[in-house]
């Protein structure tokens, strides 16, 4: 049997990620949630009141034989801006922060390091605040958040704004797309 491994990400809205890291081969599960709060069991309205200390995330569950932390990790510093402080586009607030949530001292390590290669390669021209912080405790969203952009690619803000940043992905790493992914949603 597979040994399977799991990643936590925040990097704005989750329905951006979650839409992205579906795609991805060797990818098992993705589930929205919530963490790095301080109230326990947030509500999907309590989180976007900014109040609650926590970001929107994606737990990530993966087959590290066929994609590596450092591979989602390079995925993640491509598909949102780790450069804006507690915000992302028109999101705007502590629950939109760039994290990574880490869930081990190698995790730690390795994050570390991705911001340090990205801030190497000069991919932004402002500073990466990218927060690396222990997990604690994950919080399943609520089901409606579930596969939120295959559901709804016609929505206004997932089509404005989740399709264009699912297009950009594909075309930057499609060779880590899983077969079949490229036709779901409005972004294909």
């Amino acid at each position: 049997m597979e040994r399977l491994e799991t990643a936590i990400l925040a990097g704005g809205c989750f329905w951006c990620l979650e839409a992205v890291y579906k795609e991805l081969d060797g990818v098992v599960e993705v589930k929205s949630g919530y963490a790095g709060g301080h109230v326990p069991n947030p509500t999907y309205e309590q989180v976007c009141t900014g109040t609650t200390g926590h970001a929107e995330v994606v737990r990530v569950t993966y087959d590290p034989s066929v994609i590596t932390y450092d591979d989602l990790l390079d995925v993640f510093f491509t598909i949102h801006d780790p450069t804006t402080l507690n915000r992302q586009g028109n999101d705007v607030g502590e629950q939109y922060r760039s994290a990574i949530f880490t869930l081990s001292e190698e995790q730690e390590r390795k994050a570390r390091e991705a911001i340090r290669r990205v801030e190497e390669q000069g991919l932004y021209d402002d500073p990466i605040v990218t927060q690396v912080e222990p997990a604690g405790e994950f919080y399943p969203a609520e089901a409606y958040h579930d596969d939120y952009f295959a559901r709804n690619p016609y929505q206004p803000y997932c089509a404005a704004v989740i399709a264009p940043k699912v297009a950009k992905f594909r075309k930057q790493h499609l060779h880590r797309l899983r077969r079949g992914a490229a036709p779901s949603g409005a972004a294909g």
